[in-house]
């Protein structure tokens, strides 16, 4: 599939929302363009992440990913979590997963950043492959907890 990555634009805020909406579907959200739209709006104006997109030919946003600066304390060094990763449905097969790991590992490189992290379903083989294939190390000394500070 023909595409382009690049970094996301303003006007590119609503097509982007609807790949999060469909992103937080797939781990059981319910759909909410809104809070989607309003998410997306925030994390850009504010710029308080870096996304990227895959555009088809067509001009059609058939993916992205979302990189959140961060710092290692251990290297000393700032490095980016690499949180979002959706690819369409309808665009899955083509490259466009790997199109985006790889322009968000030039886009880390080109921005200082030591290293990327980021954390996956342990059912999703698929993307597990994907990562692997490029060059990602799955950590065998550290497991990830998490803590809800805030009532839903």
């Amino acid at each position: 599939m023909p595409l382009i990555t690049r970094p996301a634009e303003h006007a590119d805020i609503p097509s982007i929302a609807k790949l999060f909406d469909l992103y937080r579907q797939f781990y059981e959200q319910a759909p909410d363009f809104d809070l989607a739209l309003q998410f997306i709006t925030d994390r850009l104006h504010r710029n308080e992440s870096v996304i990227l997109v895959a555009e088809s030919r067509s001009g059609e946003l058939v993916g992205f990913c979302q990189l959140y600066p961060s710092f290692c304390s251990v290297l000393v060094q700032p490095i980016y979590v690499l949180y979002d990763l959706f690819v369409l449905p309808s665009a899955r097969q083509n490259g466009v997963g790997r199109a985006l790991l790889q322009a968000a590992a030039a886009r880390a490189k080109a921005d200082g950043k030591a290293r990327m992290d980021l954390t996956t379903a342990r059912t999703n083989k698929a993307a597990q492959s994907l990562y692997e294939s490029l060059g990602w190390v799955q950590d065998d000394v550290f497991l990830a907890y998490n803590l809800r500070v805030v009532k839903d």
